[in-house]
């Protein structure tokens, strides 16, 4: 921790108290969608708490978040799907995924993160990004079970998908700072976000694909789910390519 940075609150504090002063810092809940607003957010503020009064590091947090994630990501890709198999690797990614949210309320509870920190946060989420459809893709191959080899296809559009709507979101937030477009807006100074945008997020919210998860034992419906759930998502970000490209030109204007 920097010596010129006041955390916001002492890590002798009561766990109750170091968990609730999170909720000030809470970033924006606009447009998140539902399961990142309502479960992952709050979720991580329990686990940021709990690092917080153990002393772990930000960077700590996130390399913790990482086994969780990779071992579910690789469980994925080894594993022949089954209803067990299925909810041992939702566990997992659910875990990775409130950890993964975890590791930035630790650094705002220790008065700051670094910029280190905040790359290599970024660096495990992209290599997460495409690891885990390319995970489905190997067990879909495994496990073809009378569809085509061709099907396999599915899986890895929605890995060009993912890493592509990662890479853009990343981007676009990044210019639209530097250009002074956009400002940081903690949930405490925000008005009540939209319920209905949050849901209709939920089919881009990495929180339900990590719960689709649990459907692995019924492989056959859940193929079908995926495919669809892969067509939505690139429908969205042909909308939302269109909506972030007009607002970036807007700015260079």
């Amino acid at each position: 921790m920097s010596p010129d940075r006041q955390p916001l609150i002492d890590a002798d504090a009561p766990w109750g108290k170091v968990r609730d002063a999170l909720r000030g810092v809470q970033k924006s809940n606009r447009n998140a969608p539902a399961y990142s607003r309502w479960v992952n957010r709050p979720l991580g503020r329990i686990f940021a708490a709990t690092a917080y009064k153990l002393g772990l590091s930000p960077n700590a947090v996130t390399a913790i978040s990482a086994v969780f994630t990779f071992t579910g990501i690789g469980l994925l890709a080894s594993a022949k799907p089954s209803v067990i198999v299925g909810v041992t690797i939702a566990v997992l990614l659910v875990l990775g995924y409130a950890l993964d949210s975890s590791d930035g309320q630790v650094a705002r509870l220790r008065g700051g993160g670094s910029l280190a920190g905040e790359w290599l946060d970024h660096v495990v989420d992209s290599v997460k990004t495409g690891s885990m459809h390319l995970a489905v893709a190997v067990m879909w191959f495994r496990n073809l079970g009378g569809w085509p080899a061709e099907s396999t296809l599915v899986p890895l559009v929605f890995t060009l998908q993912a890493t592509v709507w990662f890479f853009a979101i990343i981007a676009t937030d990044l210019l639209m700072r530097n250009a002074g477009a956009k400002n940081v807006t903690l949930a405490a100074e925000e008005g009540k976000p939209s319920t209905l945008n949050s849901l209709l997020g939920i089919p881009a919210d990495y929180g339900f694909l990590c719960l689709m998860m649990a459907l692995l034992g019924w492989f056959d419906v859940w193929r079908w789910l995926y495919g669809l759930l892969m067509t939505v998502n690139v429908a969205i970000l042909m909308i939302q390519c269109v909506r972030w490209f007009r607002r970036v030109s807007a700015v260079g204007r």
